[in-house]
């Protein structure tokens, strides 16, 4: 019987490698590295981001130690850059920058470098505290935007660096050079009547990401009368509210929604963003807004992608939903599903969980314990050691199956494109119009709100 034990756990590894490879799909193609954007004129001089500040992880968000760091994974950050500061050494790289056509290294806002600090910043060195949720995964900067710089569009007229067109060349380039998790802590809110033509592009971007097995995570928005997103309710926060994107919406430390959080049903979860210490510092300043609240999100996808690496992105999500804290009246528009809670994301059974059904097995399947993580045998290769992992989950190989992430409740409403339908073409380029369906075909990508 030893025997036949070890052959079907054999076979189960095998089937759940090939799950995980089938479920990748192919490879994303590469946009190539970003130009220099036309026109571009620095307006305002740069904030440079400090070393790091007192705390990068909003509490109680802290994972339990010991389970997983998110080493080995790569979270591409698209914002306005990532500075090489001291927590991120060793584990950052660029990954193009859409304004000079630099590496995506240089952070002129300082709002970049603080996104990724809560992400994946290393504990202070002297005090031991403020890691960010996952300090052992590398950092992928893509620089997209900036307001500290405008471009120049073919009508002579300039408008604030960073557009639709540029964030969807930056998704593809990030699933290109490998992430497994994208944070986009930027939004543009477009009508919805016009959501569909104006977000073509980045609409295709997110599917192909989906498609490729790369989770995309991105900040609902802040409410901001000078920006796209006035709080309009026929207004769609994009890439948001696209159902292959998980949609983080702010609380506070009680849990609270906060107020300057966009609502709508196409919210799936929320984390802290109102009044945590300055990522970047400098020591007593705050921050708030969910471009801090989605990197709570992504580092907890990250770490969940090097605990589980058997499962898919959606299934990565999923988790996710199942786990967070509900709220007292079920599922709403602004917190979605409830409030991560990192903990419950990595120590919750079965593997497979559902949104909506906390702690229940996916329907059709068996239970399936976590695996139990062990020290790696010396010597041992890392795709043999993936297969170990793989065999733990036991009957997980025969139970690898697609779960929809979002409930169908919350397509209603909800804003532009259908995840099976056709993603339709990029903008136009060059001397063409700038307007599609009434929307800027450039209109500008805003980081999810000024509440620095």
């Amino acid at each position: 019987m030893s025997g036949l034990r070890t052959a079907t756990a054999l076979a189960a590894a095998a089937l759940a490698v090939l799950a995980a490879l089938a479920a990748a799909g192919p490879a994303a193609a590469d946009p190539g590295p970003p130009r220099p954007a036309d026109g571009l004129r620095q307006t305002t001089g740069c904030t440079e981001p400090g070393p790091g500040g007192p705390g990068s992880t909003p509490p109680p968000s802290a994972p339990p130690p010991g389970l997983a760091s998110g080493a080995g994974r790569l979270v591409a950050v698209i914002d306005t850059g990532v500075a090489p500061v001291p927590r991120l050494a060793g584990r950052l790289q660029g990954g193009g920058d859409y304004l000079t056509g630099g590496d995506g290294l240089t952070d002129c806002d300082g709002h970049g470098t603080g996104v990724a600090l809560v992400l994946a910043g290393a504990a202070d060195p002297v005090t031991g505290g403020g890691a960010g949720i996952a300090p052992g995964a590398g950092v992928l900067s893509l620089r997209q935007s900036s307001t500290r710089f405008v471009v120049g569009d073919p009508d002579g007229s300039e408008r604030p660096a960073g557009d639709i067109a540029t964030l969807a060349s930056a998704i593809r380039r990030a699933v290109a050079l490998g992430a497994s998790v994208v944070n986009v802590s930027q939004v543009v809110c477009v009508p919805a009547a016009a959501a569909d033509d104006a977000g073509a592009a980045l609409h295709a971007a997110v599917t192909a990401a989906a498609a490729a097995d790369v989770l995309v995570v991105a900040a609902a928005g802040n409410v901001d009368p000078a920006g796209t997103c006035t709080g309009d309710p026929d207004l769609r926060p994009l890439p948001a509210a696209y159902d292959e994107v998980l949609a983080v919406g702010a609380v506070d430390a009680r849990d609270h929604p906060a107020g300057f959080s966009i609502a709508g049903p196409w919210i799936d979860v929320a984390a802290p963003g109102v009044d945590l210490p300055a990522p970047a510092g400098p020591e007593g300043a705050v921050v708030s807004g969910t471009s801090y609240a989605a990197p709570v999100v992504a580092g907890t996808a990250a770490l969940l992608r090097e605990r589980f690496p058997m499962l898919t992105a959606g299934q990565v999500a999923d988790r996710i939903l199942a786990t967070a804290r509900r709220p007292a009246a079920g599922r709403d528009d602004r917190v979605g599903t409830g409030v991560v809670d990192p903990a419950a994301a990595l120590t919750a059974e079965p593997l497979l969980l559902v949104p909506g059904h906390h702690g229940g097995a996916a329907a059709g399947t068996g239970r399936v314990p976590l695996p139990v993580p062990a020290a790696p045998r010396a010597g041992l290769p890392t795709a043999a050691g993936v297969g170990a992992v793989a065999a733990g989950g036991g009957a997980l190989a025969l139970a690898l199956t697609a779960v929809r992430r979002r409930p169908a409740a919350r397509d209603s409403g909800r804003s532009p494109g259908h995840p099976g339908g056709p993603p339709g073409g990029p903008p136009g380029a060059g001397g063409s119009p700038r307007h599609v369906g009434g929307v800027p075909r450039g209109r500008e990508v805003q980081r999810s709100g000024p509440r620095q």
